[in-house]
């Protein structure tokens, strides 16, 4: 029981498997954060170039709703750019580097 719980130790430290459970939790963070950027600040921003005071959410296409999908768009869009530019701003990308 010992060896098997020493292994599973070893195996966190070598994994990462720390370093991606704290980026989980922070991704989830900055999801939640940008988000509520997207649809507080961005949305009705857009919604009052549309001339609609419900925002993005309004804007369709004859039936097609497309309001809520742009909004989700532009929140990935907001989360990937973040995400890029942390990773790379932080060297992140040096981390993972294969042992040899």
């Amino acid at each position: 029981m010992g060896k098997a719980f020493a292994d599973f130790v070893t195996f966190i430290r070598e994994q990462g498997v720390m370093g991606l459970a704290i980026g989980f939790i922070l991704g989830g963070s900055v999801s939640a954060v940008v988000s509520s950027f997207v649809r507080d600040i961005i949305n009705p921003a857009i919604g009052l170039l549309f001339g609609s005071v419900k925002g993005l959410s309004a804007f369709s296409l004859g039936p097609v709703m497309l309001g809520s999908f742009l909004s989700v768009l532009i929140d990935f869009l907001i989360i990937a750019a973040v995400v890029y530019f942390v990773f790379k701003g932080l060297r992140l990308d040096k981390l993972d580097a294969k042992k040899n």
